[in-house]
């Protein structure tokens, strides 16, 4: 609010407010963001919580599934879980007949 009141730029406000990082592109982004989220939400959005969130744009959200689609890979994923299991136990039962002969698996 100080900053649109006096008309300050990203980088007067940031010397105003001892926002200095080593290169200022990182204050001036600061200020930037801050501004935006202002302008699009009020004071009030300055006060969220915003720490690991991608805001702005939905880049880390999934799309949400065809019902066909997510039920499919459902069961691809059974199948392949029991594909799995039967494998495990089929090398069991081999390595166990490979001892019980006294052959050695190669």
């Amino acid at each position: 609010m100080d900053m649109r009141e006096h008309r300050l730029s990203y980088y007067e406000t940031a010397h105003k407010y001892g926002i200095i990082t080593k290169s200022m592109g990182g204050a001036i982004s600061t200020l930037q963001r801050w501004d935006r989220i202002f302008l699009e939400e009020g004071a009030e959005g300055l006060m969220k919580e915003r720490r690991g969130k991608s805001y702005g744009s939905k880049k880390g959200c999934s799309p949400k599934l065809d019902k066909k689609v997510e039920e499919d890979l459902i069961a691809e994923n059974q199948r392949l879980r029991m594909e799995i299991e039967y494998l495990k136990k089929l090398s069991a039962l081999v390595l166990a007949e490979e001892q019980k002969n006294g052959k050695k698996r190669s």
